[in-house]
């Protein structure tokens, strides 16, 4: 998790979380990030370069300004990138989870002044959420 100003993208803080979760532990296990399922807000050429310079397949639906420039450049403009709507479905299962974040009263209001107690908010209600 990185906590940021409420005012700042998504976008840029995409590549420093992959970066801090590259490999993770579960339940003993080493894990690597795979794919990445996205809204159209992660879809920057440059985001979907980087996720392929790193060999992380991205499920990210294209901006419709992006396909219509594409589509303008002709044969020139390129293919379209590759687009799994059934990987695209489990999305759904991370909108959920903010869903019941913002339950947490403390967590919608942003109460906690401070990043570490938010921080710490987050953590808990995270926590909270994986034992039910």
């Amino acid at each position: 998790m990185i906590l940021t100003p409420g005012q700042a993208g998504d976008n840029p803080q995409l590549l420093p979380l992959l970066d801090d979760i590259h490999t993770i532990n579960v339940d003993g296990l080493q894990v690597t990030v795979a794919r990445v399922l996205a809204d159209k807000a992660y879809t920057h050429p440059s985001t979907r370069k980087e996720l392929r310079r790193r060999k992380i397949k991205a499920t990210i639906p294209e901006r419709s300004d992006q396909i219509q420039r594409r589509k303008d450049k002709g044969s020139a403009g390129g293919r379209p990138p590759a687009f799994d709507t059934e990987h695209y479905k489990l999305r759904n299962v991370v909108e959920r989870c903010f869903n019941r974040l913002k339950q947490f009263r403390g967590l919608a209001t942003r109460f906690a002044k401070r990043a570490a107690y938010h921080r710490a908010e987050i953590v808990l209600a995270c926590i909270v959420l994986h034992l039910r």
